[in-house]
């Protein structure tokens, strides 16, 4: 497993009701602050998409989507790993203007996940996107955004501490945000692999916003997998905070500027997916079809996990485990949902 931290004498500051009400509480307020913020207007999602439509995220390329067949309807449905592709395409269907977006709940199935105390095979998170304009397509917008979903999650804790006074045991979020990218970070840790050199960074650094996400290293390997067909690689990057319960950094969001006709052409090479070019959103994309715009997802249950000092996600998530996690999350007397 990944990462299966259960801190020793690890006790929760919240009974499980208490737990429940939080993360109610705690939705709502991000959500308000969110929207505020970056000016977003609730949406529905799907839960499943045409496979044929190309809408479906593909995430590292590798993981298999859940499928199935639906009476009546010639196409096969493939519950989304993410709706980062979804998004844009609503953006042009409901035609929101330059500077206005959307959020909305994802719920996901991730069967290929590694499950331990931050993966779960359910997922869900806030996802959102915006409309911007092609001068806002750099770093500095980039980061600029990163800030205020940070001063959201700061906003949110705090007024969380007020009605829930036990949760002021937990550090709070600080305000601050370095910024590194992903070269820079394999430089100052070349001996360490992608997870060991955010957990060395990220203790010293409480928030981080990692940059440069998909391409290649001077090492040949990229930080990470990203798909080629929704960020731009040079304008993306992870949110990355520190769990002070598990001793370890904790990705809670992956968002970023989205590929424009140049960068999804330049990609679809580098990955060797050009057969996505016939897909009918790519062929949008490609054609200059749809807006311009940047978006991100926001995992919910990492926050929950994050604001409410839990050590495993399956405290703030219903979900199905494996034995080993199972077991010893009954050794250590963690309740899973």
């Amino acid at each position: 497993m990944q990462q299966n931290i259960l801190p020793a004498g690890y006790a929760p500051l919240l009974s499980i009701y208490e737990t429940q009400k939080a993360i109610g509480l705690l939705k709502r307020l991000f959500e308000d602050e969110l929207s505020g913020a970056l000016r977003l207007h609730r949406v529905s999602a799907p839960l499943f998409v045409s496979a044929a439509s190309g809408l479906n995220d593909d995430l590292n390329g590798v993981e298999r989507p859940v499928a199935f067949d639906v009476n009546g309807v010639k196409d096969t449905a493939q519950v989304v790993h993410s709706l980062a592709k979804w998004k844009r395409l609503a953006l042009k269907r409901y035609q929101f203007k330059v500077g206005e977006g959307l959020y909305t709940d994802m719920n996901a199935i991730r069967r290929d996940e590694e499950l331990d105390s931050l993966h779960s095979a359910y997922v869900d998170q806030w996802d959102w996107e915006k409309v911007i304009t092609a001068e806002q397509r750099n770093i500095a917008y980039l980061q600029e955004t990163v800030r205020s979903i940070v001063t959201a999650l700061v906003d949110t804790q705090r007024f969380l501490c007020s009605v829930f006074p036990q949760l002021s045991v937990l550090p709070r979020i600080p305000n601050e945000v370095t910024f590194i990218s992903s070269q820079e970070l394999e430089d100052l840790y070349p001996g360490l692999d992608s997870k060991a050199r955010e957990n060395a960074f990220v203790k010293d650094h409480p928030v981080t916003f990692l940059m440069g996400i998909g391409g290649k290293l001077r090492s040949g390997k990229p930080h990470d997998g990203r798909a080629p067909d929704y960020d731009d690689w040079a304008l993306n990057g992870d949110l990355l905070v520190w769990d002070s319960v598990g001793q370890r950094a904790m990705e809670l969001s992956s968002m970023g500027i989205r590929v424009d006709p140049e960068s999804l052409d330049r990609q679809l090479t580098i990955s060797g997916c050009d057969d996505r070019r016939r897909l009918p959103f790519h062929k949008m994309l490609l054609n200059g079809e749809l807006p311009l715009t940047m978006g991100g997802g926001i995992g919910q249950s990492r926050v929950s996990m994050l604001l409410l000092g839990k050590a495993h996600i399956g405290e703030v998530q219903s979900s199905l485990w494996d034995e080993e996690n199972t077991a010893a999350c009954e050794a250590a007397g963690i309740i899973l949902l």
